[in-house]
């Protein structure tokens, strides 16, 4: 499985980005795609995550509101909507993802991902 992840650019306080992930090569029946985002010298902290093969999808309480995961499985795609971004949102965001049948509030830790797309860099300026 290949992750390549884009989107992502410099944007100022209160503004809005969306980021995507493009899931290609070998696929599941069932598998997660999930979106972590890591700053210099943190853990890779969990952002949210989506079921590919049907309902379901979880927020980190830090984004929940402001963030909305989205899939269109057509385009092998997972989208990331960020509104009302703050300077605490800057990080490279990573998608990730897993064999698995999507349990909402499961696989919350990067160690959960075997795969993983390169990364994005999100700046949010005040």
């Amino acid at each position: 499985v290949q992750l390549q992840a884009s989107g992502g650019g410099l944007v100022q306080a209160g503004g809005s980005l969306r980021v995507s992930c493009v899931v290609s090569g070998r696929t599941f029946s069932t598998y997660v795609v999930a979106w972590f985002r890591q700053v210099p010298g943190k853990e890779r902290e969990f952002v949210t995550s989506i079921n590919w093969n049907g309902p379901g999808t979880y927020y980190a309480d830090s984004v929940k509101g402001r963030f909305t995961v989205s899939r269109d499985n057509a385009k092998n795609t997972v989208y990331l909507q960020m509104n009302s971004l703050n300077p605490e949102d800057t990080a490279v965001y990573y998608c990730a993802a897993r064999q698995d049948v999507y349990t909402r509030g499961y696989f919350l830790r990067a160690y959960d991902y075997p795969y993983w797309g390169q990364g994005t860099q999100v700046t949010v300026s005040s």
